[in-house]
């Protein structure tokens, strides 16, 4: 007879806490839905919307690009660093190659954000791979904003986008 091990229960690890601004920054970037973009010069077309979210004070700051890339990474990496009020110790992302090699062929070598993170003395955190309830201060920003600003707004440039997030900004998070 076959002795069957004891059935463990998943005992959650606790989440380390925060205790002062700027001790960890959550970054990720979110697509501007196409359905959003509505002038024939920008259909086919892609915007991108990068927001920081500071996990002790809700501090939220956010940049648009044009495109998706570790140089746009790194940009707004520099603009938030000047912009958020206390000095940045620790930013959180997930592993995408915007943010990190980890899973490219380049591996060992760091991509230009980490490098500027490095320059501003940030330490870089990612995320474990498909959980991004760690970054859950950042999904649920990019849930409102899909709820308050991409259902009801339409752009046709990327400055008319530009311009429209900003004043959504304004209203909503200041």
């Amino acid at each position: 007879m076959a002795v069957h091990p004891h059935n463990l229960k998943y005992i959650p690890k606790p989440y380390e806490p925060i205790d002062h601004p700027g001790q960890r920054i959550q970054v990720d970037v979110k697509f501007v839905p196409w359905a959003c973009l509505t002038n024939s010069r920008v259909i086919g077309k892609q915007f991108f919307l990068y927001t920081a979210i500071g996990e002790y004070s809700r501090w939220r700051y956010v940049e648009t690009f044009e495109e998706h890339s570790t140089y746009s990474s790194a940009m707004f990496v520099n603009h938030l660093a000047k912009a958020f009020p206390c000095r940045i110790e620790c930013i959180q992302t997930d592993n995408e190659p915007k943010f990190t090699n980890r899973f490219t062929t380049h591996r060992d070598k760091p991509t230009l954000f980490q490098m500027h993170l490095e320059c501003h003395g940030i330490h870089h955190k990612l995320i474990w791979l498909f959980t991004s309830k760690y970054n859950g201060k950042i999904e649920r920003s990019h849930r409102k904003d899909n709820e308050r600003f991409y259902a009801t707004h339409r752009f046709y440039s990327f400055e008319d986008f530009a311009k429209q997030l900003k004043r959504y900004n304004y209203r909503n998070y200041i």
